[in-house]
């Protein structure tokens, strides 16, 4: 078994956080990982109930803020939803993976995370007017 270090960062390659998925196959797809990904975090955020959302993407009924995303009340994630915008979202482009020096261009490429695995994260943000 692998693991991965998960990193968010900003178009320059500035960290915004990162943190370990343990337990992951040597390799997995871009889609089974962002699954996973989201799934991981979903779970920490339920568990926790705090108003804000640190994740990959807004979940619906949640306001964007400099600091994530401001959650309606007391309210819980659902996972499999929150997965399945991931993955519409990565193929729309909002945002980008970085894994083994190249960027993935598929939900269904292959990443070896053998040799460390670490995968980065950087949201697209869409240019006003454009």
């Amino acid at each position: 078994m692998a693991e991965s270090l998960l990193r968010d960062e900003t178009m320059t390659g500035r960290e915004i956080t990162s943190w370990v998925l343990p337990d992951l196959p040597d390799r997995i797809t871009a889609r089974e990982l962002i699954r996973l990904r989201v799934r991981a975090e979903v779970a920490r955020f339920n568990a926790t109930r705090d108003e804000m959302f640190r994740g990959l993407v807004q979940p619906s009924g949640a306001t964007e803020t400099p600091q994530g995303f401001r959650m309606p009340g007391s309210a819980r994630i659902d996972g499999e939803a929150q997965a399945d915008a991931a993955c519409r979202a990565f193929d729309r482009n909002a945002f980008i993976m970085l894994a083994g020096g190249r960027q993935v261009e598929d939900l269904d490429d292959p990443i070896d995370l053998r040799d460390g695995g670490t995968v980065a994260f950087i949201r697209l943000i869409p240019l006003v007017g454009g």
